[in-house]
Formats: structure tokens, sequence, C-alpha cells
């Protein structure tokens, strides 16, 4: 959930809770102050009752009017004075109906005899002006909820443009595009901060990793002289006589050193290669004849393992690197070979859009890190760098390289068909 829809979702829930809240308490507290207003006239017409029985020693007669209504009622026994409000009902004559009301019970003594006095109001017009308040009062709130989250949305989506703007270039970074993250200059001053910090943080990547990138360039190339060397001195030390079985082992442990050594150098140095975008030999080819040409070459391989090669080639033509072609195809043939099992099969799917190669395998699913430098499975006697070249290169020309694992077959997935650079020549 985005930020603004947080925000907006809790502002609505806080302030619609608060609207309930105060709602009620305004409801009770207009109410009561109106009940006490109609408690205070009910007591005025209690004092002029006691005064006028009090001055003419005699009960005012009984009144019903449209809003009040008077009676008494002799009482008998020994009776003690007392005074009760209570929420009653009053019978409106004009309108013939029942209405709410309040009443005030008292008594007054006339001549030594209690009688029960009954006042009774009624609380119609209390009742609709405090709906008439409250509606007010919700719809002028409302109002103004609906108003302050219209303004939150639109204020907030613009108010965070800025973030977003940020957000999504530093999603884009390509640490070997070495792209910039741009930005205009904002009046909030933690957006301000933020850019700074991400411009920083970019800067520091970029240099550290173009010092990493010339370290391994200037390493892979001050390692070829020394193996060439050792290489030379090896093969000059083989001329010079019979050996051992003892030396002969030793021998061989050596060449197999350099040799992995020799490769493991070439493969860091064709990584290099590949993000500096130094193999220029772009030129037009047909990615089906040079698949027919490969499945040729692996061909005696895989019949070692008994493992048979399925086609379903289109005729689809790219521009890259020829080499580059090669080095890609070499690696997914050779790993669908390397990861299969004797008798397995292989099925290369070429058209417009991609390229798929799957293989069978009992090995289960790889490691979601096998496009990693070095990434390479436990019974594995290669260098690790296969996959990640191949992921390189796909990235070199905006290819997306995938893998998965269903229906127990390994899946390697090469779409092209947004790729800018490679551009696929429809024949």
């Amino acid at each position: 959930m985005k930020l603004a829809s947080k925000y907006n979702r809790v502002n609505l829930i806080t302030s619609l809770v608060v609207l309930l809240f105060t709602g009620v308490i305004y409801y009770v507290v207009i109410h009561f102050i109106l009940t006490e207003k109609l408690d205070r006239d009910l007591g005025v017409e209690e004092d002029e009752i006691k005064q006028y029985v009090k001055t003419y020693q005699q009960l005012p007669l009984p009144a019903s009017y449209l809003d009040q209504q008077i009676y008494y009622r002799p009482l008998t026994g020994n009776v003690t004075e007392t005074r009760d409000f209570k929420y009653t009902t009053f019978y409106n004559p004009k309108d013939k109906e029942m209405e709410p009301g309040r009443s005030l019970v008292t008594i007054v003594f006339l001549k030594n005899k209690p009688y029960e006095v009954n006042i009774t109001k009624s609380r119609v017009e209390s009742e609709d002006l405090v709906r008439i308040i409250l509606l007010i009062t919700l719809g002028v709130t409302g109002i103004l909820l609906i108003s302050l989250i219209l303004i939150n949305r639109f204020a907030l989506t613009r108010l965070w443009k800025p973030f977003y703007k940020i957000l999504l270039q530093m999603k884009d970074f390509n640490l070997t595009k070495m792209n910039e993250i741009t930005y205009s200059k904002s009046d909030i001053d933690e957006f301000n901060e933020l850019n700074e910090s991400a411009n920083l943080m970019a800067s520091r990547v970029k240099q550290d990793y173009k010092d990493l990138r010339n370290f391994t360039d200037n390493a892979s190339h001050e390692m070829m002289t020394p193996l060439a060397i050792i290489n030379s001195k090896l093969d000059t030390l083989l001329q010079n006589g019979p050996f051992t079985e003892e030396q002969g082992i030793i021998l061989d442990d050596i060449y197999k050193a350099t040799g992995r050594l020799s490769r493991l150098n070439q493969g860091l140095l064709l990584l290099t290669k590949i993000e500096n975008n130094l193999v220029p030999d772009i030129q037009v080819i047909a990615l089906n004849e040079l698949l027919e040409e490969k499945v040729r070459l692996f061909k005696e391989l895989a019949e070692n393992e008994k493992i048979t090669f399925h086609l379903n080639l289109a005729a689809v033509k790219v521009n890259m690197s020829k080499y580059l072609a090669d080095v890609l195809l070499n690696n997914l043939l050779s790993n669908a070979i390397k990861y299969n099992f004797k008798g397995g099969q292989i099925w290369i799917v070429l058209d417009q859009d991609s390229i798929q190669i799957s293989n069978t395998g009992n090995d289960g699913e790889m490691d979601l890190n096998l496009f990693s430098r070095f990434a390479k499975s436990a019974n594995s006697e290669g260098m690790g760098l296969g996959l990640a070249i191949t992921k390189q290169i796909c990235s070199l020309y905006n290819f997306s390289l995938s893998y998965k694992f269903e229906t127990q077959k390994h899946w390697f997935s090469i779409l092209f068909k947004n790729s800018d650079k490679a551009k696929v020549l429809h024949r």
C-alpha cells in the first residue's frame, strides 16, 4: 500500500471516529441544555401556581394549551412535599397525536390539604431544534471531511511527486550504464536532502564499481604474462626427458591448475569487456542457422550421453556480436548437456520473440543465484562464470533472461522482443 493511501485511510478512519464521538457528545450536551431550559420554564410555572394559591387561597383553573397542560389531583394521608421532573408524553389537541413531553410533579397545600400539581410541556420544538442543530453540524462536518479527503488525495499526490520521481530513478539506476539521478529543486527540505543523499550514494557506488572493475581488468591482464610463462616452462620441462610416474602426476596437476586459472582469467576478461561494451563486432546473425551449427558441434558430446535434441526453429535474424552470440549459445547448450541425465532430452524453440532451451534433469531446481558470479552447484567443476557471462550478454542487448524448473525440466528463456540494441530482423 502506498504512503498516501495509507495516510488517507488512517485519516478517514480517525475522522469518522472523532466525528461519531463528538456527534454523540454534541447531541447529549445540546439535549441537556434544552432540557434544563424546559425545567426552568416548568419551575416558573410552579412558582406562579404556588404564589396564586398563597394569594387567593384557591387553585388556579386547570389549563390545556397547545404546548402546556396543568392539572391537579387531591391527595390523602400524610404527604411530604416533593418535586420531581420526568419525561412523559403530551397530547396535542391540534394535531390530535401524542408528543414527547417533560413534566414537573410537585405538591401544594391548600388549607392544609395536599394537592398534586402536574405541569407538562411539549418537547417537540426542543427535539426538532436538537435534530436540526445536529444535522447541520453533521452536514458541515461531513463536507469538511470530504473536502479534507479530496485535498489530501490531490495535494498529497502532488506533494509526494518529487519523492516518487527520485524513487523511480533509483529503481531504474543501472550501475553498468553509469546513469545519473536527476532532480529538480523542491521547496521541501526533506526531498532535497533525499536527492542529495541518493546522488551521493550513487556516486560512491559508481566509484567503487569503477575501482573494482579496473582492479579486475588490471589483475586479469597482469595474470596473462605469468600464466604464459608457466605454460611455456612446463612445455620446456616436458621436452627434457622421461619422468617418473609420480613426477608425471605432479605435472598433470600443474597443467590442470594452470588451465583452470587461464579459463578463469579469460572469463573475467570477457566479463570486463562486456560490461564496458568493448565487443564492437556487431553484425546480422541468423540465429536459427547459428543454433543448428551449435547443435552439430555439441552432437557428439550429447551422443556420448545418449541425449536427444528436438529443434523447432523459426527464421530469425538479430544485430549483435557474433562472438558474444557464440558464447551465449555455448553456455546454454553446455549447461543443458551438463545438467542432464543419460538418455535425456533437450528442446530448443526459437521464434520471433524468444529462445527457449529446456532439458530433462533429476537434480531439482537450481539455486536462484545461479546468474551470480562464481555461483555453481557442489558437484560442478566449472568456474561459476558461464551463466554470469550469459546474463551480462543479455543485459548488454536488453534481453530478458529467466530460469524456471517445471515438469522435471530446466527452462532457460531469452526474450528479445523489446530490445533496442539487438533488433530482430524479420524475413
